[in-house]
């Protein structure tokens, strides 16, 4: 379930004059900002974008862009984009950092169901004129090309239908690979990048009722092999995206200096999803609320926008 909380039926014209306003002036009002778009879904963000372009000529996201700085805009950047869209400007982004950050591309193609990821791939070729794949390919090399091109690749069938006999087989094929320390088996990897969620989930729960143990912590290994990090960051995101999601969230507060890159794209990407669920594993996982935790470890606009996204935070008026 959704953590946010939002009005059935605002007017778009409204919310773009009250945005106007809040911009205008010696200083920008923040707090009106995260009070409208903080409390507005997806279709409802789009309809005040479309809005104030046709009332002022101007585009919200760059106006925004230039009133606010630091965590803060870029978690109200990404927040305003359409969510196909921004799952490619993250994609983007992990590619071009100095070391891309791989976990983030297959947390993005795994996570999502086949049709939603064809909609991402469209959104990346329309914004940056090169297919999702093609720049996976040329920002990555060796065996971890191999493996994001087949998954950023892969059109997965989506049912429920599984082969328990095929599941046995494959988990077989997985455990004599993991065995062998041959990781970047071809077999480890069409099975991973080409059956559904549904065969790969029977497949993993075959190898850990015969082999005793999961198929995670069968890949555990060197931590700087960035291979095995993302066969691990496949498994999880394809058996239970919600206790990844979780894991990530609590490296990000945990970690000496938080993670607000990490910590925003959780929040922001699964606020209108499943952010709830999110957060109750959270809490039984730390001893602790979600919303505790990022309070303590943020501060300022980007502490209520973020609280706001989580429903902690439901006094403003929107």
């Amino acid at each position: 379930m959704a953590t946010l909380i939002a009005p059935d039926h605002p007017s778009p014209v409204q919310d773009a004059e009250l945005i106007r306003k809040a911009c205008q002036g010696w200083g920008t009002d923040e707090n009106a900002i995260i009070s409208i778009l903080g409390h507005r879904n997806a279709v409802q963000r789009k309809l005040i974008r479309l809005a104030y372009e046709e009332l002022y000529q101007e585009d919200l996201v760059k106006r925004l862009e230039s009133e606010l700085s630091g965590d803060f805009e870029r978690a109200v950047y990404r927040w305003l984009l359409d969510p196909a869209d921004r799952d490619a400007v993250l994609v983007n982004v992990a590619l071009k950092k100095t070391i891309p950050d791989y976990r983030v591309i297959v947390e993005i193609v795994c996570v999502h169901a086949p049709d939603e990821l064809l909609t991402v791939k469209r959104a990346y070729q329309l914004r940056y004129k090169h297919s999702l794949e093609e720049d996976v390919a040329s920002h990555t090399s060796g065996d971890i090309r191999k493996l994001l091109v087949a998954l950023a690749s892969t059109y997965r069938y989506n049912g429920d239908e599984i082969n328990m006999k095929l599941a046995h087989s494959e988990a077989s094929i997985l455990h004599d690979a993991i065995q062998g320390n041959a990781f970047n088996h071809e077999e480890m990897i069409r099975i991973l990048c080409t059956r559904s969620k549904a065969q790969i989930l029977a497949t993993v729960n075959c190898y850990k009722d015969n082999h005793g143990t999961s198929i995670t912590k069968s890949l555990l290994g060197d931590p700087a092999d960035e291979f095995l990090a993302a066969l691990r960051t496949a498994f999880r995101c394809i058996k239970y995206p919600k206790k990844y999601f979780e894991k990530v969230l609590r490296n990000a507060i945990n970690k000496v200096g938080t993670d607000e890159d990490a910590l925003s794209r959780v929040i922001v990407t699964r606020a209108e999803k499943d952010l709830k669920e999110i957060k109750e594993l959270y809490n039984k996982r730390n001893n602790s609320s979600l919303d505790h935790a990022v309070a303590n470890d943020t501060s300022g606009d980007y502490k209520v926008f973020l609280l706001t996204l989580l429903g902690s935070v439901t006094s403003v008026e929107f």
